[in-house]
């Protein structure tokens, strides 16, 4: 029989989410255990979009040093759909903004913040914990494994930013039936650090400006997926050619090309006393108009405001929890909803309903107000 450990925080997950989240708590005051199933997220080339308010956080955080040299900026956004009229364009320079974004590969973020936590002394990461079981209520605890052996921990609270520990919990869920096709590509003319949004028959196409060339995130259905990853160079480029048209030249060159599918995940009740979900934990986004890594980092970053606020005895608690929901439930259910819109809105090749979404992105283009609260809810969320 083994003796339970105590700790003040337990959060399960270490990537980006929780790691940004145990940073945020390091000169709280208390005790902070990070549990990581893995070794590394080295490799992980998924392309990520960090908002400019995420970029804010990591540099408060002391992890956008390590990254800053590797992220190519967003300073403007083309937004166009196939097929139908109407464009509209978001700039930086709008809103007072360096830029709107960052695009760098999941990978090296985490990696950054894993570097930066195990050089802060204050924080305890244990890799290679796998989880077994936990629950909340009075004393919350966590069973999980290293090297075989059983352990365990009593904390006054856990913080879930692991979506695969989390899917046991009752969720709303979607699923989308398409599958994102990630990859780097070159063309012939340069990106001027401008993205590209295109809206599709078979879903939203987005090409970020990465380094001297682009990342690709591509939604199709599971079936082109799987005949997109495997065909030979000369076809895919053929393909997203014949897609995403002519407006940066001729697409050369392509590789790192992987699939993923697409679902919508939402908690749909009060997380159990004495747990929190955050990141992915708590919402699985749609990766249209890139909101679901800045919205959990969001997530992090307010919960660490609010615990190094609060006094001990309180954090856990029932009404503390309450306190936090509440908080966030505005920002959730906005980038929440504004995802999911965005692709119910354009999966609809109906003429009439491609004509009102071509009036509607005109109008986006021709009305700066409008233009510059979409801007900043993007950049800054629900409360920005």
């Amino acid at each position: 029989m083994h003796t339970a450990e105590t700790t003040d925080i337990a959060i399960i997950g270490g990537g980006p989410v929780g790691s940004a989240l145990a940073l945020s708590l390091r000169e709280s005051g208390l005790q902070i255990v990070l549990l990581e199933a893995r070794s590394s997220a080295t490799g992980d080339a998924r392309p990520l979009a960090l908002s400019h308010g995420s970029r804010l956080i990591l540099e408060r955080l002391g992890a956008w040093t390590e990254l800053a040299a590797g992220a190519t900026p967003i300073c403007n956004i083309h937004v166009s759909q196939r097929g139908g009229f109407g464009r509209a364009g978001l700039g930086a320079p709008e809103v007072g903004l360096p830029a709107l974004g960052y695009v760098v590969d999941y990978g090296r973020l985490a990696e950054a913040l894993e570097r930066v936590v195990a050089g802060t002394s204050l924080l305890e990461c244990r890799t290679g914990a796998r989880v077994t079981q936990w629950q909340g209520g009075d004393q919350p605890r966590i069973d999980y494994e290293v090297n075989g052996a059983a352990k365990e921990f009593n904390a006054r609270l856990i913080v879930v930013a692991d979506g695969g520990v989390a899917q046991a919990v009752e969720s709303e869920s979607v699923d989308y039936r398409q599958q994102a096709v990630t990859a780097r590509v070159v063309s012939e003319r340069t990106h001027n650090n401008t993205a590209y949004e295109r809206f599709t028959r078979h879903g939203p196409l987005a090409m970020l400006p990465d380094g001297d060339g682009w990342a690709l995130v591509w939604t199709t259905s599971p079936e082109r997926a799987r005949m997109l990853c495997a065909s030979n160079e000369a076809d895919f480029l053929e393909q997203l050619q014949a897609e995403f048209g002519a407006r940066v030249g001729r697409f050369v060159a392509v590789s790192r090309r992987k699939s993923y599918p697409l679902v919508f995940r939402q908690m749909r009740h009060s997380s159990p006393e004495g747990v929190v979900f955050v990141g992915n934990a708590a919402q699985t986004l749609h990766p249209v108009a890139g909101q679901g890594f800045n919205l959990g980092l969001r997530d992090a970053w307010e919960l660490g405001e609010l615990v190094s606020r609060q006094h001990k005895p309180e954090i856990g608690t029932r009404q503390w929890q309450h306190l936090y929901e509440t908080r966030r439930r505005l920002d959730r259910r906005a980038g929440a909803g504004f995802t999911h819109g965005l692709v119910q809105l354009f999966s609809n090749d109906l003429l009439p309903l491609r004509w009102g979404r071509g009036m509607g992105l005109a109008l986006l283009g021709s009305m700066p107000p409008l233009k510059n609260f979409l801007i900043r809810r993007m950049v800054f969320g629900a409360r920005g």
